[in-house]
């Protein structure tokens, strides 16, 4: 198992190499101007110089291996600064956002909790919804639970949450007034009732989120347990005198989590990018708006670090879940 995830691991490097290369080349070809929005008065010597300071006058492969150091060099000496208060990265150029003129690392630590606390917590609300539901359909099917649990996840994989996300607004939060319908990024939870007013601004954005979530893995939970209910196997731990509790949530469900471990690994990067639409009508200030703001605004070093970091996470979640088919299924050998 060591050896198979270093050779993943060594073998990824050319991945995300390559995956820079694409994503590099196609933000250079798209259209736009970071210098579009200058105004008209600024004269034409002045805009030259500023094209010259954000990078713009080098060519295509000097601006790229500027990047590629500027991440893999740069970037983790400050984090070993700010860690242990060395000073390798002092005076050494960083990823600096277009948009703002401040380094692009520090705005995303910035943003990240805000991802987190909403479209994280959703993430973990619909899987602790979803695999219950999907054992007890599957073990039920045809009943009446199965057949609302089909109802339920038909409406969540079809209703986009652009829709949902406006409906619980004017549901929960103008004709009732029980929620706030604008998340506060600037509050602070430092006791019990900051607690409670936090967790109120969490609930209709988890809301949403989390019936995407549940839909999709209630339904592969239920697929998974079916198939394998109907094994040899089931049957023979059956006529060996086990409980049907045991049969269910030991034999019949370690095997079924296999898929569903790829299903959940490949969806937890999506927490990182944010949900763009469901952040942009909460006005929650995390990465998928930033995202959103950093393509509006033709910010190449943001769009270009904030998706790459996306490409990181898919290669790496991808390795944990090819690790973790071992450990559920021990006939799975990596020699």
């Amino acid at each position: 198992m060591l050896t198979y995830t270093i050779r993943r691991l060594v073998l990824s490097i050319p991945t995300l190499l390559f995956i820079s290369i694409v994503i590099f080349l196609l933000l250079q070809l798209a259209p736009g101007d970071p210098m579009a929005q200058v105004p008209l008065t600024v004269p034409p010597e002045v805009k030259q110089k500023m094209r010259e300071a954000l990078g713009l006058g080098a060519p295509i492969h000097v601006q790229y291996w500027k990047w590629l150091v500027q991440f893999f060099w740069v970037e983790p000496q400050v984090l070993i600064d700010h860690w242990f208060g060395t000073a390798f990265a002092e005076g050494k150029l960083r990823v600096i956002s277009w948009q703002t003129r401040s380094p692009v690392m520090d705005i995303v630590i910035q943003r990240m909790p805000q991802t987190l606390w909403v479209v994280g917590m959703s993430y973990i609300v619909g899987i602790l919804i979803a695999l219950p539901i999907g054992i007890y359909s599957a073990y039920r099917q045809y009943s009446l639970f199965d057949q609302a649990g089909t109802f339920i996840s038909m409406i969540g994989f079809s209703i986009p949450p652009f829709f949902s996300g406006v409906l619980v607004i004017v549901i929960f939060s103008v004709n009732l007034g029980w929620f706030p319908s604008i998340y506060d990024t600037t509050h602070v939870v430092n006791d019990w009732d900051s607690f409670v007013v936090q967790l109120k601004q969490m609930i209709m954005p988890v809301m949403v989120l989390a019936l995407q979530t549940t839909a999709q893995i209630s339904r592969f939970m239920r697929a998974s347990m079916l198939d394998n209910l109907n094994q040899d196997y089931v049957r023979t731990a059956r006529a060996k005198g086990l409980k049907e509790s045991v049969v269910v949530m030991v034999h019949v469900l370690r095997n079924s989590m296999i898929p569903i471990i790829t299903v959940i690994a490949l969806g937890i990067p999506a927490i990182f990018g944010g949900a763009i639409i469901t952040e942009t009508l909460f006005k929650v200030n995390g990465i998928g708006q930033l995202l959103l703001t950093a393509l509006f605004a033709n910010d190449l070093p943001m769009v270009m670090t904030l998706t790459f970091i996306f490409a990181i996470l898919i290669v790496v979640f991808n390795l944990i879940a090819d690790v973790l088919y071992g450990v559920l299924d021990p006939r799975i050998r990596y020699d």
